[in-house]
């Protein structure tokens, strides 16, 4: 035998990667590349899928301007339908814009019903907060059902879920309304439309493993609420991942989102952060991958 060479080696052994009756893709199993991959390894051409998920979208507000159109005083470009269109489409819904809608019950509540026909999701931004102009959680509550009302987050706590009836379908839709801010509804869109979303493509939504980093940044917060601090991330000298607050914590300033790398979350007993202590991160990949 030459050199260098052991009894056995070389050898690729029958099941050595799937064994004969062994599940390898179960039901709810989100398929990647390397899914696709052991099917054809072994043998299959085809594979039982859900269809994407068909979501209605569109933004609420007098105030809301479509980008490329003038900008009237105290207008606002319509950031949050763009920035949910990108997300929904990541995560492979089948996305209809239905564009702005003006803080008008009547208006809503028939942009909403008939949405909820041939739609699986129905999701908007702006109107659930308790202003006077803030008509989309009413609406939701005459023409369906409320299934819940704000969350203890920060930011993103003015979240509402509800189901609306499908019209002569006898199709009901799942109702998202998240808030009009867009790092709030970035973040609301991460911990509550993902998982709703996935859920409804039939996948089983895996929990979100949050990385230990070091705070560089002292904070502090209110007891019973989860909070979402900004930050970017960099290597320290010691060789630790220290997490460097961004300096803007408005749930506006989006460049809050561009010039950082994701999301520290502090659990709702935590109240307060000093340097050096140990914080889990969340990247933005995460958050929102597809």
């Amino acid at each position: 035998m030459p050199a260098g060479l052991k009894v056995g080696a070389n050898r690729r052994l029958a099941g050595e990667d799937v064994r004969a009756g062994s599940i390898v893709l179960p039901a709810g199993r989100r398929l990647a590349a390397q899914h696709v991959a052991l099917a054809a390894a072994i043998g299959l051409t085809a594979l039982d899928v859900f269809r994407r998920v068909r979501v209605a979208l569109f933004s609420t507000g007098d105030e809301i301007v479509e980008p490329g159109d003038d900008l009237p005083p105290a207008g606002v470009f319509d950031a949050n339908r763009h920035l949910l269109g990108v997300l929904l489409r990541k995560l492979g819904a089948d996305v209809t814009d239905l564009g702005i809608l003006a803080d008008e019950p009547k208006t809503l509540a028939k942009a909403i019903r008939s949405a909820a026909t041939g739609h699986d999701l129905v999701l908007t931004t702006g109107g659930v907060s308790t202003g006077e102009a803030d008509h989309v959680r009413s609406t939701v509550e005459q023409i369906g059902k409320l299934v819940f009302w704000r969350v203890a987050i920060k930011p993103g706590r003015p979240v509402a879920m509800g189901v609306i009836p499908g019209g002569k379908s006898g199709h009901a839709a799942a109702f998202v309304g998240l808030p009009g801010n867009p790092v709030a509804v970035f973040v609301t869109f991460a911990r509550v439309v993902r998982p709703l979303l996935l859920r409804l493509a039939g996948a089983e939504p895996s929990p979100l493993v949050a990385l230990p980093v070091r705070a560089a940044f002292a904070y502090k917060k209110k007891t019973g609420r989860r909070e979402y601090v900004r930050v970017a991330l960099k290597a320290a000298a010691d060789g630790a991942i220290d997490a460097v607050k961004h300096a803007q914590d408005g749930a506006g300033v989006i460049t809050s989102l561009t010039e950082t790398d994701g999301l520290v979350e502090l659990a709702e007993d935590i109240t307060a952060v000093e340097p050096g202590t140990m914080v889990g991160f969340l990247s933005y990949a995460v958050l929102t991958g597809g």
